[in-house]
């Protein structure tokens, strides 16, 4: 009877150790997953907290970048403002300038229209005076400026420019050698014949199969027929068309006029 009291006792016993131990191990399993589930907390809360560091991290720099680009615009527009306050400036003096012309403008017209005719006049006496070359082109230009100074729908400075480039065509002659075809009457006859313009010194004419050559006289003011020159006019006349390379000719020019 003792025997089975004390066997009860120790099962007893040993059914509140395991007990035990089963609870304190449930404790433990508990506390383990709270510390974890703490942790992941903590480490939810990290990363949250990181993500938010590198968001405003990326703001600042965003930021720094607009305001460093802010100013370098400032600064081009600082230069850009410089450089127009000179236009400006240097085109209100052009301007004064040009109101100043204008003011002189009627002035300069009363004076030009004057200088104009009288330069035409004295171009056209010019070409009737001059060697008899090309006079059908030359006559018709000086027709035109007349033409041209009576235009309302021409301005002055074109009229000027029109004037001054028929002088410089009429200075040009003075130093150019030039061929062309043109009717003459020598003795009675009209024909066609090749004309030797040399500077305003000499013009010489000559038929296509130079059985008549001749030249202007301008103080007697007519065609003379003057064969002694037929190889020299023939050869200039090669060398004006560029048929042979240029070389000295010998032929009659006018005698120099006593000063």
């Amino acid at each position: 009877m003792k025997r089975c009291i004390s066997s009860s006792r120790r099962l007893a016993a040993a059914f509140f150790a395991v007990s035990a131990l089963t609870i304190s191990g449930g404790v433990f399993a508990q506390t383990v997953d709270q510390i974890l589930q703490a942790d992941q907390r903590r480490l939810n809360l990290a990363q949250q907290s990181q993500e938010r560091i590198n968001n405003i991290v990326e703001g600042t720099r965003s930021l720094e970048d607009q305001y460093r680009a802010i100013n370098k615009e400032i600064d081009g527009l600082k230069v850009y403002n410089r450089l127009m306050k000179a236009q400006v400036e240097g085109q209100s003096a052009v301007l004064e300038d040009i109101a100043l012309s204008m003011d002189q403008v009627d002035v300069i017209n009363r004076q030009i229209f004057p200088l104009m005719e009288r330069m035409i006049d004295g171009l056209e006496q010019s070409v009737k005076l001059d060697v008899p070359f090309l006079m059908d082109e030359r006559e018709s230009r000086v027709g035109n400026l007349k033409d041209i100074m009576e235009r309302s729908d021409v301005s002055v400075a074109e009229k000027f420019r029109k004037v001054m480039e028929a002088f410089q065509i009429e200075n040009d002659y003075g130093t150019t050698t030039e061929f062309y075809e043109q009717s003459l009457t020598i003795e009675g006859e009209t024909r066609a014949f090749n004309m030797l313009r040399i500077g305003r010194i000499g013009l010489y004419f000559q038929s296509d199969d130079t059985k008549i050559t001749g030249r202007w006289d301008n103080e007697a003011r007519e065609w003379v027929r003057d064969d002694s020159a037929r190889n020299e006019v023939r050869k200039g006349l090669r060398m004006a068309r560029q048929l042979i390379a240029p070389e000295l000719i010998i032929v009659p020019v006018p005698a120099a006029e006593a000063t």
